[in-house]
């Protein structure tokens, strides 16, 4: 009785979160038919994202250390995670700045 009721459950959330995709999928994209302006915002802000992702996955080494090889981690696994790391670095880094430069301006006027 009890794991029928998991199972209702798990179903039951996994039928939410598609809808919730579909629903974060679906309605951004019927506002821009409303205002198709908006999407060069988004677009230039997406293109700057993949840019910054680029840069570091070039600049990320596809070096595979012995204890990950146990895990299956090849070379171009390897490059990916070294550019998504340092890609989290470079927009940590620029929310931080972001932060100092915002408080340090709010200081002075």
């Amino acid at each position: 009785m009890e794991s029928g009721l998991i199972n209702f459950a798990l179903i039951f959330a996994y039928v939410l979160v598609g809808i919730a995709v579909i629903c974060v999928i679906v309605l951004p994209l019927i506002k821009a038919i409303d205002d198709p302006k908006a999407l060069v915002g988004s677009a230039i802000g997406l293109g700057i994202l993949f840019a910054i992702f680029g840069i570091a996955y070039a600049a990320s080494s596809d070096e595979v250390l012995p204890r990950y090889i146990t895990f299956n981690v090849g070379a171009g696994i390897s490059k990916l995670v070294g550019g998504l790391l340092t890609t989290m670095y470079l927009l940590l880094g620029a929310a931080v700045i972001a932060i100092i430069y915002t408080e340090v301006s709010k200081a002075f006027k």
